[in-house]
């Protein structure tokens, strides 16, 4: 398909749904007989002997069950099929080495979501500018906000439709997620710029030509702390705090071993609100400015990070205990809040689409060394956000994560590039990485 000058590309696309009360319990019960479901698929498939583990035989428990659990019987088929269908593949990379056992799926820690395999089913409509209509199974008609084209009625054909979509709920309701085909031409080689970028604290995204990407949010309050609600507006803050201090002083009151009271919950859902829209804030930020990036740039450069050493505490042990450990706490959180790796795999898929490319380097000194003189002398770091060159014969000054951005292209053009091969097996689930050299573009 790709020698017709055309590709095939799946992406997905999320939606509001607006729900009366009565069709919100009905997608609840029915998120509810989903995780009911894997569980008594588990318990099934590791009670029997592995020579009876099949798929006809599952697939015929689960019409059993359907049949004797009215409960069940609230899931739709097609979602008790696919409920089949991601535990068999949970297994299948299991056995690969691509994730851990399946287990049982708690009430509170586990996310609420049917899925709804068929596109067929969905018979998608757009009613005007702002609003589209979905047929959810056992629902019925439902809208959803619609804020991307989707190809529904003329447009939808054999290599351009909806091929399924999945029921989420978070924090602010319920939401769908459509699985969208589509067959693209394929991008022209992106003649864009080429930039080393780098991922920071004090700026997010720093560029080797000064075309930094900030989001306008300081990482530290004034007395040095990280600041946990910086996409929260002053109002909200203040709310935020209202509601932990009120959760706190209700929750005492809870014996131990007692049910949560309606009160207290409903404070916790308050609370998980603020951090959905905060989150939510965040997410739309890296999403306009990864395709800012990709659309004008042709190559980007970044290092290659190992985000979870980074964020590792600093208490050390009892023998030995740790130094700065609330310092190094706070810069571990705003790390986690800047969601580096989320940035990295937006911008590898959006380049991609816009015809660029993504090259992953080393990160040892990136930090450290000089961008002018290329020498690493000790102590030239002794700021967070500056970079003074301890060298006699250089003394540059700049921000150092602009230093750190340059030295990430610096790189890339030397030929320093991180080839990533895949590792089989269980004990390789991470990527190989090796530095090879090769011609920069």
């Amino acid at each position: 398909m790709s020698e017709l000058g055309l590709v095939k590309r799946q992406f997905g696309h999320r939606a509001r749904l607006v729900l009366s009360p009565a069709e919100i319990r009905v997608m609840d019960d029915q998120a509810h007989a989903a995780r009911t479901m894997w569980n008594c698929l588990h318990s099934w498939w590791t009670m029997l002997p592995k020579g009876k583990r099949t798929l006809g035989a599952a697939d015929e428990a689960i019409r059993q069950a359907r049949k004797d659990l009215d409960y069940l019987g609230k899931l739709p088929a097609q979602a008790a099929q696919a409920v089949l269908k991601t535990y068999f593949q949970s297994w299948k990379n299991c056995w690969e080495g691509r994730a851990d056992e399946p287990n049982y799926k708690g009430r509170f820690r586990t996310g609420m979501s049917v899925d709804i395999p068929q596109g067929r089913d969905l018979n998608v409509v757009r009613v005007h500018r702002r609003w589209g209509m979905v047929n959810i199974p056992k629902v019925g008609r439902v809208r959803f906000r619609w804020t991307k084209d989707l190809p529904v009625g003329k447009k939808a054909n054999k290599e351009n439709r909806i091929t399924g979509a999945r029921l989420v709920k978070d924090a602010l309701g319920w939401h769908i997620a459509f699985r969208v085909q589509t067959l693209e031409a394929k991008p022209e080689p992106h003649q864009g710029p080429e930039a080393g970028v780098d991922a920071g604290v004090n700026i997010p995204l720093a560029l080797s030509d000064e075309n930094h990407q900030d989001h306008g949010r300081p990482p530290r309050l004034p007395d040095g702390k990280s600041d946990r609600d910086k996409w929260l507006t002053p109002k909200e803050k203040a709310k935020l705090l209202k509601l932990e201090r009120q959760a706190a002083h209700q929750k005492p009151f809870r014996k131990k071993g007692e049910k949560t009271s309606r009160r207290l919950q409903h404070t916790y859902d308050q609370i998980k609100q603020l951090r959905a829209k905060a989150t939510r804030r965040a997410l739309d930020w890296q999403h306009r400015t990864t395709t800012y990036l990709a659309r004008t740039y042709g190559l980007i450069v970044v290092e290659q990070l190992n985000i979870t050493n980074m964020v590792k505490s600093a208490r050390g042990t009892v023998e030995e205990p740790g130094k700065n450990v609330k310092a190094k706490a706070g810069l571990n959180r705003s790390i986690a809040q800047e969601a580096w790796g989320r940035t990295i795999t937006m911008l590898t898929y959006k380049l991609a689409r816009y015809g660029g490319e993504l090259v992953k380097v080393p990160a040892p000194n990136t930090s450290r060394r000089c961008s002018t003189c290329g020498f690493t002398v000790p102590g030239s770091r002794e700021d967070q956000a500056t970079f003074v060159c301890k060298n006699p014969d250089c003394g540059f000054q700049c921000n150092a994560d602009w230093n750190a951005a340059r030295n990430i292209l610096h790189l890339y053009r030397i030929g320093h590039v991180i080839v990533e091969v895949p590792a089989a097996g269980r004990r390789g689930r991470r990527a190989g990485k090796t530095v090879k050299p090769v011609a920069a573009r």
